[in-house]
């Protein structure tokens, strides 16, 4: 659907101050075809929804409110109004190139915050081919969203989302020292402590591609689209296994709906881990279609994860090979399926080739769970920063974006000589609330971004990695023992109080 003029209906409601009758003011509105399109019923679509226009003859403008917005929310008739203004994207968001999660979940609603955190400004050109002649009644904004539009508007002048430093071709080059001196280690020495050595080079040096396809994967970090797209599929199908694109859909979703329990993906774990007891409902996930069970098996799991929190996060990568392959061989629309298979492929061939050249399968299996111990470092630094915040359930909302990512995350404080290794995600406020921001300006605008916080009394959670680790253990612990509590139901053998007779 485009403007008004192009919009079929079978019911169309008019509220004016004046004394002319809806039917009159809908035929000047949408022209004398309007009378044909609503007396033949026979031309109703029964998907299309009502439109119910508002106060139009006061200022030349149309207008519909926040409530009417909202019954536009379904895939098939998906409206969404930036800065007051309406926009369908029904047929944008099968090729958005954000994918269509962040649309579908944020449908109905002014997305204006979202909208500025992951576009640059010459995504605003593009809108007026979306346009309905449509604007918000009701449209206000928040003193919190006008503070942090006018933050951004002032890091944008500054030219801060195109000041990219040096970092990333200080990245490739130590990515590119720790994978030469991987492999010479594995061709040219006969010494096992080499060879695990060589093992924690390669984990290490997964860790900072991991950083660099984050940095592709939101922000253009070559000199054209062409090239950063490349720069995504080779960092990370061909050198790492997993998919930019599987990357892209479920960390888009995490944005837009921070620590929401049903919509972000990163804290559907079952039946291995959960973070909150409102998962022990069953709830059903948004992002996967499907049922997050709590049954038998995930109680049991889930009562002991702050005892295997760590060792599953030791192999926790195997997860993301598999969550690759699930998607690549998949019905979903996947933007460059091709090349991400094909750089799928070209991981799955060297990897195995190099492993295979280490002399006895101990050393092998040895040499792949030492790469993956130390990449588990990695997912650790992820969980930490959202495992232990709040938390909520249902679909996330554009008019608290400030909000909810600052009480869905948590910094980690550190000297800024470890920034490589956290790889500027220790600032994961800073991080969510300005996605496209070069990682090398996070710890500048780390002290504005508390200081906004403060002025609007919001929280701004920064623990050191020891007490971010103790905090999210913590977290577990609780929800574990929740898990076990007999009130729930636990499932009631010998086997089972057998195991919950220790702590």
């Amino acid at each position: 659907m485009g403007g008004p003029s192009n919009i079929v209906c079978n019911r169309i409601e008019f509220r004016t101050s004046e004394g002319l009758s809806g039917f009159k003011i809908a035929k000047h509105i949408l022209g004398g075809g309007f009378v044909s399109m609503c007396e033949d019923s026979t031309m109703v679509s029964p998907s299309v929804a009502v439109v119910e226009v508002l106060d139009s003859t006061t200022d030349g403008k149309k207008y519909i409110t926040s409530e009417e917005l909202q019954k536009h929310n379904k895939p098939t008739d998906l409206w969404i109004s930036i800065q007051g203004k309406v926009y369908n994207v029904t047929e944008w968001s099968k090729i958005h190139p954000g994918g269509d999660i962040p649309l579908l979940n944020l449908a109905g609603q002014d997305v204006t915050d979202a909208f500025i955190a992951f576009h640059p400004g010459s995504a605003w050109q593009h809108l007026q081919n979306l346009c309905t002649g449509y604007h918000l009644k009701d449209y206000q904004v928040s003193d919190i969203s006008k503070d942090y539009r006018k933050l951004a508007s002032e890091f944008s002048k500054a030219g801060m989302f195109d000041k990219k430093g040096h970092g990333v071709i200080y990245s490739l080059c130590f990515v590119s020292l720790l994978l030469s001196a991987c492999v010479y280690g594995v061709l040219y020495s006969t010494s096992v402590a080499i060879h695990m050595l060589s093992g924690a080079l390669l984990g290490l040096a997964w860790m900072q591609i991991a950083y660099l396809g984050h940095d592709a994967g939101h922000y253009q970090m070559m000199s054209t689209r062409g090239w950063n797209k490349f720069a995504g599929i080779f960092i990370g199908n061909c050198i790492t296994g997993i998919s930019i694109a599987w990357w892209k859909w479920t960390h888009n979703a995490h944005h837009i709906a921070c620590n929401s329990l049903d919509y972000d993906p990163d804290l559907q774990h079952l039946p291995m881990l959960a973070v909150s007891s409102k998962l022990f409902q069953s709830i059903t996930s948004v992002f996967y279609g499907r049922k997050l069970t709590f049954d038998n098996l995930a109680r049991f799991f889930i009562s002991y994860q702050h005892y295997t929190y760590y060792p599953i996060m030791c192999v926790a990568r195997v997860n993301l090979y598999l969550q690759t392959i699930l998607l690549l061989c998949s019905k979903r629309r996947i933007p460059d399926r091709a090349y991400n298979i094909i750089g799928t492929l070209v991981f799955w061939t060297w990897f195995p080739v190099l492993v295979s050249c280490l002399p006895n399968w101990p050393e092998r299996v040895a040499f792949v769970l030492v790469s993956f111990c130390v990449t588990g470092i990695q997912h650790v630094q992820f969980t930490l920063n959202h495992f232990a915040a709040d938390v909520y359930v249902g679909p996330p909302k554009g008019n608290d974006w400030f909000e909810k990512q600052t009480s869905g995350t948590i910094d980690i404080s550190c000297s800024s000589y470890m920034d490589w290794f956290f790889g500027g995600l220790q600032f994961q406020l800073e991080h969510h609330l300005f996605p496209r921001l070069p990682r090398c300006h996070l710890r500048s605008i780390s002290p504005i971004v508390r200081e906004l916080c403060k002025k609007h009394n919001l929280p701004y959670t920064s623990l050191s990695f020891y007490d971010a680790n103790v905090t999210t253990l913590k977290t577990l612990r609780t929800a574990a023992l929740q898990a076990r509590d007999l009130a729930n139901g636990a499932p009631q053998n010998l086997v089972w109080e057998a195991f919950n007779t220790h702590g």
